[in-house]
């Protein structure tokens, strides 16, 4: 499973060599001067590419300001680092969104304490009821 084993938290995920090197094909293809950085605009044209979307302005002033400020743009390993991280961000989600899923057995969009009970009794049988409501009312 992607979560650690305290569950709040995912692993630190580490990409497959043929992946590694997409990003660094990416890199090249969307540095077009060979500046041996990233500008901005060219920072969102490689998140496009490998995310299919194009980063909001809040996101690429967040990229740009944790940069090191002594270069003129995001260096190729600032990059792979920022890609690693959005796609163990991306794979967490995916993983919080199947479990959601599975709690959701009538496709609603939301749980009920009803979908709550149901599931938490399938996966951890002798877990308290009050246990269980406990957790259900801090997220609601």
């Amino acid at each position: 499973m992607f979560f650690s084993q305290a569950g709040a938290r995912p692993r630190t995920w580490e990409a497959t060599p043929s992946e590694r090197k997409k990003w660094v094909e990416v890199f090249k293809v969307c540095d077009e001067d060979n500046k041996g950085y990233l500008s901005r605009e060219d920072f969102k044209v490689a998140v496009v590419t490998l995310f299919g979307y194009k980063p909001s302005k809040i996101e690429a002033n967040s990229v740009m300001s944790s940069i090191n400020p002594n270069t003129s743009g995001i260096l190729l390993g600032e990059f792979l680092n920022i890609v690693r991280k959005k796609k163990e961000a991306q794979l967490y989600r995916n993983e919080i969104r199947h479990i959601f899923t599975a709690f959701d057995r009538h496709y609603r969009g939301y749980l009920t304490l009803e979908d709550f009970q149901k599931a938490f009794k399938r996966v951890a049988p002798k877990l308290p009821e009050r246990i269980i409501l406990e957790v259900f009312r801090y997220y609601q």
